[in-house]
């Protein structure tokens, strides 16, 4: 994942956390919200210790930045995002996680229409 298609500060995912909308499933929530300066888009990854150590943390932070690389092409330009793992995506695989991903991504109306 490219820096600069990152979420850092803190001022940021307080804006997102308040004034974004929020979907959910098992695995992920995703936050997000309209922000026009963001090209393509900017995204921020969310794993608390309640999902296990550094390490599972860690790992699940780069499965989550990985598969959104992977789509970026599938997804709204202009948009910041948050995705907060949770507990359940910890044991599965990344086929698994993926097709999730872009199930939750779907459901918050955040992937382009196929043409």
């Amino acid at each position: 994942m490219q820096r600069k298609l990152r979420l850092r500060n803190r001022e940021d995912f307080s804006r997102i956390y308040r004034h974004g909308k929020s979907f959910a499933n098992s695995q992920f929530v995703v936050y997000w919200s309209r922000q026009y300066k963001s090209d393509p888009f900017r995204l921020g990854v969310s794993a608390s210790k309640k999902i296990g150590n550094a390490v599972v943390r860690n790992r699940m932070r780069r499965l989550v930045k990985e598969i959104v690389r992977q789509n970026a092409e599938r997804i709204i330009v202009q948009l910041d995002f948050i995705i907060i793992v949770r507990k359940p995506a910890v044991g599965m695989k990344m086929a698994e996680l993926e097709k999730s991903m872009l199930h939750i991504l779907k459901k918050a109306g955040l992937l382009k229409m196929p043409r």
